[in-house]
């Protein structure tokens, strides 16, 4: 082989295993993640979905926030009805359950959760909007999303409660880093 094919051999091999992989993830219902806002990077499995605090989801937005994320450049086009990709959070609080938002922390039934700051600002220095400070209880077909695992992580502290039907599947870690 010369060099030119075995240049061309090499570019069409990698171009054939990135579809093959794409094709898998899609196949078997793997998600890559490269936020690392309430999870790890890496390969996650979807699993059907169990409703309990501090599970990994993959949800779609509500158009609004959907709207909003893409504007911003947080989220991504993507397959959920609302043309935007979906996010990956942990539940942080379930129907019934009493939610504290303060500007320095969130509590869920009177606990404190680490690292649940607002910030007032988003990585770009843009004015960042948040839910009206206060207690709630939470409806009954409503769960809060987060993801705590970074400060900056846009979730229901900014957006809200979002509706049980906004979930697609738990997320399980196959490969992190």
């Amino acid at each position: 082989m010369t060099g030119g094919r075995v240049i061309r051999f090499i570019a069409l091999s990698f171009i054939v295993l990135f579809f093959v992989i794409a094709v898998a993830v899609r196949t078997l219902h793997f998600r890559i993640i490269s936020s690392d806002s309430a999870c790890a990077v890496g390969l996650y499995r979807e699993t059907p979905l169990t409703l309990r605090r501090g599970t990994l989801v993959d949800a779609c937005l509500p158009l609004d926030a959907a709207r909003f994320a893409l504007e911003r450049g947080y989220l991504h086009s993507g397959d959920c009805i609302n043309g935007v990709e979906p996010i990956a959070k942990v539940i942080g609080a379930l129907p019934g359950d009493t939610i504290d938002i303060e500007r320095g922390w969130i509590a869920v039934n009177g606990i404190r959760l680490a690292h649940s700051a607002t910030v007032s600002r988003d990585t770009a220095g843009r004015l960042l909007p948040h839910v009206p400070w206060g207690t709630r209880r939470v409806a009954v077909a409503e769960l809060w999303l987060f993801g705590f695992n970074n400060p900056r992580s846009w979730d229901g502290r900014y957006f809200g409660a979002v509706t049980m039907a906004t979930l697609r599947n738990n997320l399980k870690g196959i490969a992190t880093w």
